[in-house]
């Protein structure tokens, strides 16, 4: 009698034995191998078919990879293309040592992410990106409020609208050979500088010149009500009629930093809309954060001529991020305590360490209302902007904001799942009772909340 002959094992020595019926492991989803050792590289070099489907029931459709060869990354390998539940080859698996990751494919992701919106939906982006990118003011305007919604719904179609400004953006700087399209300045100053009454006289000298020019214009909302007055634009009477002009205020919010949550992104379609200089006047109360200096490519800070021991507490903080120090009001009788103040924070930045390795900051006067200043201020602002281009500077600092910016938005979002979740939601009121009663450390409820949130299925 001749004997069978022996099974062939599979490729890499592992004799899979899956299967229904037959021989003693045919009950276990995976090789002996693997089951005694856990070795999951191995298994997922060669895994069956319904381990894989099992597998990638994954809930969230859009955080998904593909495969970008019909082999292994680095081994050179042939393996078979899984599916998931719709169908589509959309993960790539790779081997390291510390066990199972998963690589996110962009191309896939941005084209699958409006695949569950309606045709309504789309027309909808595709109207306000089409009429964006010809200029249109009001599509502009509706842009903006679309990104500052906070429905779920409309945060998702924001997103895909930024994308598609995006690619467009780095299409057009591509043809402008490599130089940004938009010169990004910040200003803040504490309450009663003459932040608008410069905006309108700098403005307006901007757009005579052919630029235009976006202002986003911070105000800062109630503490009781929420509300927000939004005057700045009202104080801009002919800047805002200026059709090379566009002038929009948001509240904060309780947003930290004086700046909105979605003032990045608000540059962003104001560079889109054909806007080659971008204002972002922040709230000016001297905070202890400076977000804005983490999205603009010059900070501009004005202060007035009489300011006093007020401005002290805030030389080590603003003044270490300002590129450009201006004194306001220096007319008729505020001239000579504008020179005082002009001289002594000429001292005061010879003792801060420079932030630019190519650009040393400047303190100048200005006065808006008789012009002194003025253009002497915008030729600053432009050998600023050569410099830091000519050094590549500018083109870091701009790559280091846009981590930045994602880092921001990641803390964001955590943070909202973290008060959505739900076993940290029916834990909230009870632990906030205890610290409220003293019964527990405010640090001890904290580290509970986050060990209900990790613990999570």
């Amino acid at each position: 009698m001749v004997a069978a002959p022996a099974r062939r094992p599979a490729r890499g020595g592992v004799n899979w034995t899956g299967g229904r019926g037959g021989a003693e492991g045919a009950a276990l989803p995976w090789p002996r191998e693997v089951t005694d050792k856990m070795n999951i590289p191995m298994l997922l070099q060669h895994p069956p078919q319904h381990f894989l489907k099992g597998l990638l029931r994954a809930p969230f459709r859009r955080h998904h990879s593909i495969f970008h060869s019909s082999t292994h990354l680095g081994s050179g390998i042939p393996c078979a293309r899984p599916l998931n539940s719709l169908g589509r080859h959309c993960t790539t698996w790779m081997m390291l040592s510390d066990g199972l990751k998963r690589k996110l494919c962009l191309q896939t992701t941005l084209k699958e992410h409006p695949d569950g919106f309606s045709d309504k939906e789309q027309r909808f982006v595709d109207k306000l990106y089409t009429g964006l990118i010809q200029g249109q003011r009001a599509c502009l305007a509706e842009a903006i409020t679309l990104i500052e919604s906070t429905h779920t719904r409309k945060k998702e179609l924001a997103q895909v609208l930024l994308q598609k400004v995006l690619v467009h953006l780095r299409e057009q700087e591509r043809l402008n050979k490599g130089k940004p399209l938009a010169f990004r300045v910040g200003l803040s100053g504490p309450p009663g500088a003459g932040k608008s009454t410069f905006i309108e006289y700098f403005g307006k000298m901007l757009t005579e010149r052919g630029h235009k020019l976006s202002v986003l214009a911070v105000d800062p909302s109630s503490c009781t009500s929420g509300g927000s007055l939004l005057g700045d634009k009202t104080r801009m009477t002919e800047l805002s009629r200026d059709m090379n002009a566009y002038i929009r205020p948001s509240p904060t919010r309780g947003t930290l930093g004086g700046v909105t949550r979605t003032t990045n992104e608000a540059i962003l379609l104001c560079e889109g809309g054909g806007y080659d200089i971008i204002l972002i006047e922040t709230v000016g109360v001297g905070q202890s954060e400076f977000a804005v200096a983490d999205m603009v490519d010059m900070f501009v800070l004005l202060l007035p001529p009489a300011g006093g021991d007020e401005l002290q507490g805030i030389k080590r903080g603003i003044i270490e991020m300002a590129d450009l120090v201006a004194v306001t009001k220096s007319d008729g009788d505020l001239i000579v305590p504008a020179r005082r103040i002009q001289a002594e924070y000429v001292s005061a930045l010879k003792l801060l360490r420079r932030r630019s390795g190519v650009w040393r900051p400047k303190v100048i006067r200005i006065s808006a209302r008789s012009g002194e200043g003025i253009t002497d201020m915008w030729d600053k602002m432009k050998e600023f902007q050569d410099v830091m281009l000519a050094s590549g500077e500018l083109t870091a600092k701009r790559q280091r904001q846009q981590k930045v910016w994602m880092w921001n938005l990641i803390q964001e979002n955590v943070l909202e799942h973290f008060r959505t979740h739900p076993t940290v939601r029916e834990q909230i009121p009870l632990l906030e009772e205890r610290v409220l009663s003293g019964s527990l450390s405010p640090g001890l409820a904290a580290d509970l909340l986050l060990k209900a949130f990790k613990s999570r299925d």
